[in-house]
């Protein structure tokens, strides 16, 4: 009997113990605030399709504050110290070039459309590159079309522009409301309510959502909307790569499934929804906004078109067809959203 029941309990233990490795835990380190909208409905959601479609064998666990700084999100997955994060490639200015592709003006009016795009394109063009290949590359998204938005006067021309302090996140937004005429201060979106509150920034170019994401929507009372967007932003979700390595070939299946194309359309329907709810609390606080003239609009054209120029020789560089890549992105982010299929 005794005998009987030390094996019953060595199996017992044994079973909790195969229970044990059979749940995997994933830190995600993340540094936007707990209630914006890619946390709250990007990123939750997505972990909850991870652990549904892995049958509950992989969990994300979000952890409560950021390892590092926004900047530093790529390398903090690359080096182990998260297994996932996310972050914009435009924060570490020179250190990636073909995601400048999705940033130029008139990109669209749909993120989830621009998002999409990016992610087919990406893997048709771009991957070759190997811009990523020090870790797991999840998912690319854009935001929606990015906006100006200022609190010293309507802007609806580079004269307009010229001498306001304007956050920018990097990237072409950088380049182009610097050529525009703006003083340009390169900070992440998170620090915008300190800036402008303090007056150190007049204003900041932002999708419409994240007015009121960062509650700046009674400092910065004028917006100006581009038709396309005057800019749009890129985003990455990683992993890293032996960790994910580590992982049996269905779990890196099932994690594949609902990453890539499936996380970017979930990422940009997320967008058009709350740069929609933005654009209604801008106008339900009384704000002023104009759309951009043709007059402005030409301007825009002209000030980014060397930098358009300069980006086709930087995906010459690094052996990418890169005006066939813009042009399937341009052609793929202004076509009819289609259902995915999952």
């Amino acid at each position: 009997m005794n005998k009987l029941i030390s094996l019953t309990c060595s199996a017992v233990l044994a079973l909790l113990a195969m229970g044990a490795q059979a749940e995997t835990r994933l830190t995600m380190s993340s540094w936007l605030p707990a209630g914006h909208p890619l946390v709250k409905d990007v990123m939750h959601p997505w972990a909850a399709n991870v652990e549904r479609a892995t049958e509950g064998r992989v969990k994300i666990v979000i952890l409560p504050s950021a390892l590092g700084h926004p900047k530093m999100h790529y390398d903090i997955a690359r080096d182990g110290q998260a297994d996932i994060t996310y972050g914009a490639q435009g924060y570490t200015p020179g250190r990636f070039a073909l995601y400048k592709m999705v940033e130029f003006p008139f990109a669209g009016d749909s993120a989830e459309r621009t998002s999409v795009a990016y992610w087919k394109v990406y893997n048709d063009y771009l991957a070759k590159a190997g811009e990523h290949k020090d870790v797991k590359l999840l998912g690319l998204f854009t935001h929606g079309p990015g906006q100006i938005h200022n609190s010293k006067h309507s802007v609806n021309s580079a004269a307009d522009l010229k001498g306001l302090k304007m956050r920018v996140g990097g990237g072409i937004m950088n380049d182009l409301a610097s050529a525009l005429g703006a003083v340009t201060l390169q900070k992440p979106s998170s620090s915008i309510y300190e800036l402008v509150s303090s007056g150190v920034a007049d204003g900041t170019l932002f999708p419409l959502e994240s007015v009121a994401a960062f509650h700046i929507e009674d400092k910065t009372r004028y917006t100006t909307l581009v038709p396309g967007g005057l800019y749009n932003f890129s985003f990455f979700v990683v992993m890293n790569r032996d960790r994910f390595a580590s992982l049996s070939k269905q779990d890196q299946e099932a994690i594949d499934s609902v990453s890539g194309e499936a996380l970017a359309r979930l990422a940009g329907r997320v967008w058009d929804q709350v740069d929609a709810d933005g654009l209604n609390q801008l106008k339900a606080n009384g704000n002023e906004i104009i759309t951009a003239d043709d007059a402005f609009i030409a301007e825009i054209r002209e000030k980014s078109a060397p930098m358009e120029a300069e980006w086709l020789k930087e995906a010459q560089a690094k052996g990418i067809d890169g005006k066939a890549a813009l042009d399937a992105f341009r052609t793929l982010s202004h076509a009819p959203v289609q259902t995915a299929a999952n």
